[in-house]
């Protein structure tokens, strides 16, 4: 299978990890991948009971980027006159990986080790939260390569920024683990166990109130799009419906008794 899903209890719902399994090519985002992500995004984004989503490689890398083997035939032909370009179709629906993603109302990490290359790094934009072990090689080599960082570039602005953006995407230029966290790619490095790692950044996730989450990923996805008034007004909206509903009372009590709320309590 191109994607394997684990699931793991948390002290209140779950977490999933899905792990992107193609080692032979360094977990390259086949036709296949790219599917097997999207149904997962739209599973999770429907499933009150998850609580995170982790991402992460097989056998030592994360991801080399987008798999070119099934547009072999269309390097470097070009197309008929008046005939729809099927390769068009096809990259955008990497985009809406990247949406996805992005849109998921739980938290997500990504945990790099090796190589998270083109496309990899891309997903690696996706993320709330970036771990990467210390070996984790970043880099947006399109363009070296003739091609265009075309879907991920809109995803790599709104990490890292227009001046870092520019740095890879126009260069493809590589970049190590250090570089990266220096950058704004990547938020924590794990040196040793990558494992241990990611579960003290799981546990951190897990203090957060499931909605409230939801709530406010909503406010940044929209943040970048949305006139300052109208997201300020929606902004109100949010915080009056979550001091209304069912986790303020239980999370501020929970405080005032300085014990763990119930979403991060074993039930």
């Amino acid at each position: 299978m191109p994607l394997q899903i684990t699931r793991a209890p948390l002290p209140s719902g779950s977490v999933e990890t899905w792990t992107l399994n193609d080692p032979a090519s360094r977990n390259a985002l086949s036709e296949a991948m790219v599917d097997g992500l999207i149904a997962a995004c739209e599973r999770a984004a429907a499933d009150p009971d998850l609580r995170g989503v982790v991402l992460r490689g097989a056998g030592g890398h994360f991801c080399a980027g987008g798999s070119l083997g099934g547009f072999a035939k269309t390097i470097g032909q070009p197309l008929a006159a008046g005939d729809a370009d099927p390769l068009v179709p096809l990259n955008r629906r990497f985009g809406a990986l990247l949406q996805a993603l992005c849109a998921l109302p739980q938290w997500f990490i990504v945990a790099v080790e090796g190589a998270a290359m083109g496309g990899g790094f891309g997903l690696v934009c996706c993320a709330d939260h970036v771990l990467a072990h210390a070996n984790a090689q970043f880099a947006t080599p399109e363009v070296t390569l003739g091609i265009v960082p075309a879907q991920i570039a809109p995803f790599v602005v709104r990490r890292i920024g227009q001046a870092a953006a520019r740095r890879c995407l126009l260069t493809g230029e590589r970049w190590d683990a250090a570089t990266a966290q220096r950058l704004g790619l990547v938020d924590d490095l794990a040196a040793g166990d990558m494992n241990a790692a990611l579960q003290v950044a799981i546990a951190r996730h897990a203090a957060a109130a499931p909605q409230a989450v939801a709530s406010t990923k909503r406010l940044l996805l929209a943040q970048p799009e949305t006139p300052l008034p109208v997201l300020l007004d929606e902004a109100a909206i949010a915080f009056a419906q979550a001091l209304r509903g069912a986790e303020a009372p239980q999370g501020l009590a929970a405080f005032a008794a300085r014990k763990a709320p119930p979403w991060n309590v074993k039930t």
